[in-house]
């Protein structure tokens, strides 16, 4: 597994890529930029959640409210993972979740699709964003880049979400249709995550809870390929830009498909031993993750006592596995997170690893 370079200086999130941080570990959480915080609720009163992505400023603004707010080391690009499919041709709308004009029903629709890199062109705003974000930002403040996975966008463009294709989630694999799907998206992708990359961001996350529906098995035959294809597409553009890759409800077996692609860092969910992943997975890749989102619900004293529990095993660990660690959740914070727990979270962790 490579190690960018031009990761082994700057921020706290570079370093612990590099699985090199001597430093406190980075935190940031997954859909830090949201419902449950107030900054996002008075700028959503006022706008279009569609304006709020593709309106470079408005974007700009969301993604900044955590980092002033809270001080997260990394903030993360506010934008959506359906973006590739709205320039694929199939339309996207928010009412207020995500519609897509039409689905993939079968191989005669992969003509209605429309691909290549030069559809990424569609995601300039996401570039503008970024850039800016990039000027505003302290330079100790990581940004980072996002795309859905292909196998979770392929679910979307069968099913418009993720819980309808959980009940036919084989569908169209085998007779054509996923393999057409990926060959249009490959190109397209790549090119939206390289336009990231150039625009300013440290690194780009890719997200692919949808393949957590498959067994391990099929997880190798499915999805790991196709993401294969992606970053080897991706590396020729951007040779050194660290990739983070999360799936929800994957584990070990899963993992061991993903070792043969050029990832830096693996995000794991709240149901692995953080402890036993750090130790286990040192040699592969840093370790993203994993407090469960459910305890930023419970009462503050109830949390301080299941996080310091968490931090105080990590800092019994050798500091090659330390030094590898993202902090972070095992899953986006949920709507209704007290954000004073979010700062009791970010407040312990710098006082314990301080």
């Amino acid at each position: 597994m490579s190690i960018p370079k031009h990761a082994e200086p700057g921020s706290l999130l570079q370093q612990a890529l590099a699985r090199r941080n001597r430093g406190r570990p980075p935190v940031w959480f997954m859909r830090q930029a949201g419902r449950y915080h107030r900054h996002y609720q008075r700028l959503r009163a006022r706008h279009d959640f569609i304006d709020l992505c593709k309106r470079p400023e408005l974007a700009v603004e969301v993604t900044l409210g955590p980092i002033e707010d809270f001080g997260f080391d990394a903030a993360i690009l506010f934008s959506d993972l359906l973006f590739p499919l709205e320039a694929m041709g199939m339309g996207l709308r928010y009412e207020p979740g995500p519609k897509l004009d039409w689905h993939l029903r079968g191989r005669a629709d992969l003509g209605r699709l429309t691909g290549g890199a030069a559809r990424a062109a569609h995601m300039s705003f996401q570039a503008e964003a970024l850039a800016r974000l990039r000027a505003r930002l302290a330079p100790e403040t990581a940004l980072i880049g996002f795309v859905g996975g292909p196998f979770t966008l392929y679910a979307y463009a069968v099913a418009g979400s993720h819980e309808g294709f959980e009940r036919d989630r084989l569908t169209g694999l085998d007779n054509g249709l996923y393999a057409g799907f990926n060959e249009c998206l490959c190109e397209l992708l790549a090119a939206n995550m390289a336009l990231q990359a150039e625009a300013g961001a440290d690194c780009v996350a890719i997200f692919d809870t949808a393949a957590g529906t498959l067994s391990p098995d099929e997880f190798a035959r499915l999805a790991a390929p196709a993401l294969a294809a992606v970053v080897r597409e991706f590396r020729s553009r951007c040779p050194d830009t660290p990739l983070i890759y999360y799936s929800r409800d994957t584990g070990p077996a899963h993992w061991a498909a993903l070792r043969g692609i050029d990832l830096q860092c693996l995000g794991i969910d709240w149901r692995h031993d953080l402890e036993q992943a750090l130790r286990s997975q040192v040699e592969h890749w840093s370790v993203q993750g994993n407090i469960d989102p459910q305890w930023l619900l419970l009462p503050a004293d109830e949390l301080e006592a299941l996080v310091r529990g968490v931090f105080t095993r990590v800092l019994a660990l050798p500091q090659a596995s330390r030094g590898s660690w993202v902090c972070g959740l095992g899953h986006g914070v949920l709507q209704h997170t007290p954000e004073d727990n979010v700062r009791l979270v970010l407040k312990l962790q710098r006082e314990m690893f301080s």
